[in-house]
Order: structure tokens, then sequence, then C-alpha cells
């Protein structure tokens, strides 16, 4: 049985803030995640949380100084815009021709600012109370009957079965996108100039066509010349060519879908090659394990360049712990994706070598974005957007195969920050309501964030909670080895009481999640 273990850490007040610099003015809650079910931890996203690396935080809204609202791109719905379609264009031009002309963007990478979970991760690094020992016996067969000691009252008991779970190397196989039918369209420039002599507008001479028309009657004309000679000497019936007009007329203009771009045609002798390798986080798997010094230098250039970090503080150590350590169990359903469920590298390999790397989680419902970092001497590429596209189109693809999983979410939207309101431009796109846990179109949040930084999304004044606590006894705790429900360890525990503890946890992690995961308490 796959079993959540964490340690609850309580608040963390009064720390620096990345976003706006207030040196005291960050609030959340914290837990170190030992291990965590795709499905716990997709609950706990849809609840305000986040990972980094093994430590799940959740900013306290109302307290915080900069409110960090969690956002979701409803991918199957997706919509390129015009600065989207600018940088995938971009890279087109560039993998096929070499070209490396800039394209203003102004878009930042996608969660490139740490700050704001760096303060609370380091601090609690190494404060982990759980000994090797209590979490061995989650991973053999054991069962423990928990009693209380008070004969007086009735006896509650409860057996637990923790069976023995063996990880299996996770096998994965890039999967390859299949090239779109048919040859990307070229955009052309528009001269205007004099008309020539006897070329301009005239009453007496039928109106100027444009070439896009003359092109598609051109385009008819020979396919049905072509039909002519495929039908062995017997011209078309009237009715046959009617209905041939009708197939072969254009269908309106159709906006061009991210996977148009991506997986264009390119020609033979093409300036570059770039490939997407997604690659789980295991290192029993070759491929990560092969690739792990280069993405890890990968990482500290980065980091050093972007982020001015020193070389201490992102070595192949930090990168490990922050990128490689992952508290969520591989999983592999037969209705879910080929690849399975679990933490990723989804690596940018450009002429042989990696360029940026997407750090991303797929769960049940959705492919979180953890982290992006990449070459500054390809920043000219936009990596960060270009990257979010590829992860929303891979979103797309997940969903053929796992038809729950069709929203791709992208971290925090912070308004009170200009510099991380990019997010909201991937639309369709919504905000989770700090207070009522539902999801509320963007649109319907902007003017509310526009007159106060926190606010209440769900206009339904009448509106609850549906996931909050209601009976604090069933939360599930792992107690000396044993597990047993709150109720009963509230019993055997000594000391001073820690329910306000508990009870702060278990509503903020919610009902469902605290009767699944196991709360350590030593």
């Amino acid at each position: 049985m796959r079993c959540a273990v964490v340690e609850y850490k309580g608040w963390k007040e009064g720390y620096r803030c990345g976003y706006c610099a207030s040196a005291q003015g960050k609030v959340s809650a914290g837990m170190w995640a030992h291990s965590m079910t795709v499905q716990d931890y997709q609950d706990l996203i849809d609840r305000g949380w986040r990972r980094s690396g093994k430590y799940v935080y959740k900013p306290i809204m109302n307290k915080t100084c900069c409110p960090q609202y969690t956002i979701r791109c409803q991918a199957l719905h997706f919509q390129t815009s015009k600065s989207h379609k600018k940088v995938l264009k971009k890279m087109l031009k560039f993998i096929s021709k070499g070209d490396v002309s800039k394209v203003m963007g102004g878009e930042e990478p996608m969660d490139s600012h740490i700050e704001d979970v760096v303060a609370c991760n380091y601090e609690y690094r190494n404060e982990s109370h759980v000994s090797q020992a209590e979490l061995k016996l989650l991973s053999v067969d054991h069962t423990e009957r928990a009693e209380t000691e008070d004969k007086d009252k009735e006896q509650m008991k409860e057996e637990v079965n923790v069976k023995k779970v063996e990880s299996s190397s996770l096998q994965i196989h890039m999967a390859k996108g299949t090239p779109v039918p048919g040859e990307p369209s070229h955009s052309t420039k528009i001269v205007h100039a004099l008309p020539k002599p006897g070329k301009g507008a005239d009453l007496n001479k039928p109106p100027c066509r444009k070439a896009k028309d003359i092109r598609k009657e051109r385009k008819l004309q020979k396919l049905l010349q072509n039909q002519m000679c495929t039908c062995e000497g017997s011209p078309l019936q009237a009715g046959d060519q009617v209905l041939l007009l009708q197939n072969s007329k254009s269908k309106p203009n159709q906006p061009k879908t991210v996977e148009d771009f991506i997986f264009a045609s390119l020609p033979d002798d093409a300036a570059h090659k770039l490939e997407v390798r997604l690659v789980p986080v295991s290192f029993e798997d070759p491929q990560f394990k092969s690739s792990f010094s280069q993405s890890a230098a990968l990482f500290a250039k980065y980091q050093m360049a972007i982020h001015k970090d020193a070389p201490s503080d992102c070595d192949e150590n930090e990168f490990t712990r922050f990128l490689c350590d992952s508290p969520l169990e591989a999983e592999n359903l037969p209705n879910g994706p080929d690849c399975g469920y679990g933490s990723f590298h989804q690596q940018y390999w450009l002429d042989g070598k990696i360029i940026a790397v997407g750090v991303i989680d797929i769960l049940p419902y959705c492919v979180s974005s953890v982290y992006l970092y990449y070459d500054p001497d390809y920043s000219f590429l936009s990596l960060g957007v270009y990257s979010a596209l590829r992860e929303i189109a891979f979103t797309r693809q997940l969903h053929e195969k796992a038809p729950d999983l069709c929203f791709y979410y992208m971290g925090f939207y912070i308004h009170s920050c200009p510099k991380m309101r990019y997010k909201g431009q991937y639309r369709p796109s919504d905000l989770l309501c700090p207070e009522t846990y539902v999801w509320i179109p963007i649109e319907q949040c902007l003017p509310l964030l526009e007159h106060s930084k926190y606010c209440r999304f769900n206009q339904d004044v009448k509106a609850v909670d549906d996931g909050r606590i209601k009976e604090l006894g069933r939360v599930r705790v792992l107690h000396k080895g044993t597990i047993m429900p709150y109720s009963v360890y509230k019993k055997r525990r000594k000391g001073p009481s820690d329910e306000a503890s508990v009870h702060q946890y278990a509503s903020l992690v919610g009902q469902t999640c605290s009767e699944r995961m196991l709360l350590f308490r030593s």
C-alpha cells in the first residue's frame, strides 16, 4: 500500500520576500514529504500547496505580503497569442535557417523566481525528525494494533497492514510528435507601391483579385485536371465537378495551434536539430544518470548568471536537493499516460547538447511546472516561453491516453508583482480561490486584484470550503512505527497537547488528504 509520510513544520513568519523586497513580509506553512502519491500531491496543489524538492509549502494568503494564487491553464482550449507565435516562429527560423534575430518578448521564464521558497527550504532541509528505522517499517510487511491505555473507556483498535512496494525502474521512451500534415505558412511582407500605368482602379475593369484567391483557383484547376486524367478517359459529370469544387474549397481561416508550429515540417538541410527528451527523475534510469553531470552544470551556469548565486549555492548537492529529490512515487496505470505519473526532466537537446531543462510533475489531472533552467547563451530564443508552450502541447498529447489529464499548472500567479503577471497571458486560465478552493476564470479575478492584493474570488458569500476538516479524530498519524487515527494517538500521547498544531495541519491539507497521508508524530 502506498502511503505519504509528512512532517508538519507549522507556520514560518517574517522572512524575506523575493518579489516586493520586504525583509519580513512572507508567511507560509510547510512540511517535509518523505514520500507522497501523485493523487495526494494533486489534491494538495488544488488547495494551494506547491513543492520545492521534498519541501511542500503553502503561502498563508491573507497574511503574506505578496499573495501567490495557484494558476492553471486549460490546455485543451489554449490559443496561442501573437507574442507566443513570435517565439514559436523565432525558434522555427533558428532551427531551419540558423536565424538568430532577436524578437522582443518581455516574458519571464516559467517560475524562474525561487526566493519565496528558498528561506523555508534551506532552514528546514536538515530538520527531519523521522528516523530511517521508522520509515523502514513502512516498506516491509508490518501489522500492529493500537490500543488505548485507559481500560475504563471503550477500547479502540485499528489494524494496519503496510505492505512492501517494490519500486520498479521506470522505462520511458520519448513520445515523438508526428509532423502536422502540410507545410508551414510563411508570412509575406506587404509593400505599398504606386500603381503602374494602366493598373490602377478602373471601373471598366474587374476589381483586383488577391494573390491568395488566384493561387486557390490555380490549385483547383490543377486538381480538376489531375482528377480528369485518373478517370481513364471518362469525363467527370457536372455533379461530380461541383462536389469536387466544394470539397476543395479551403475552410475559413483557422488560428494556428501550438502544434502547428512545434511539429512543423523542417527542411532536410536544417541548420540545427532540436530534440526534446522526457527523462524520469531517477538515478536508476540510464538517461537520467548519463546526463546528470551535464544537466547539473547547466543548472549552475543558469543560477549564477540569472540569479547571481554563489557557486556553493548551486553545486551538484543543491541541484539534487532542489530539482532531483522528489517525494512523488512513480506510478503506471492502465488508463494513464504511457510515460506514467511522477517527476520528470524534459531535456531540450540542441545539436547534441542540453540547452534547457523543464522540471515537471505529471499528475492525475495535470502537468505541473516545477522549474525551468536554461543556457543563458540561448536566451535570445525566449526558452522560458517556448518551454511553457511545449509543456502545454505535451499536456494535450498526454490527454489522448489519459482523458482526465487536461490542465497545465503554472505554479503561482502574483498580481502584486508586475514582473510575474506574464502567466496570465496563457489563456484560458483559472485562479484558485484561497478560501473555497474552487477555480475561477482569471478574467473575473483581475478586476478584484486591482483593488486588493488578497481576494476571495468566489462571489457566492454562502460558499464554504467543501474539503474543510470535519473530524479531527480521523486524521491518520504515524507514531512509533504504528499507524493510528489521531483520536487514538491523542489518548496515548504523553506531555502537552498538540491538538492545535494537528488541527492547523488538517485544515490546510483538507479532510481527504489528512485521512490518507500519515502525519509523523514523535
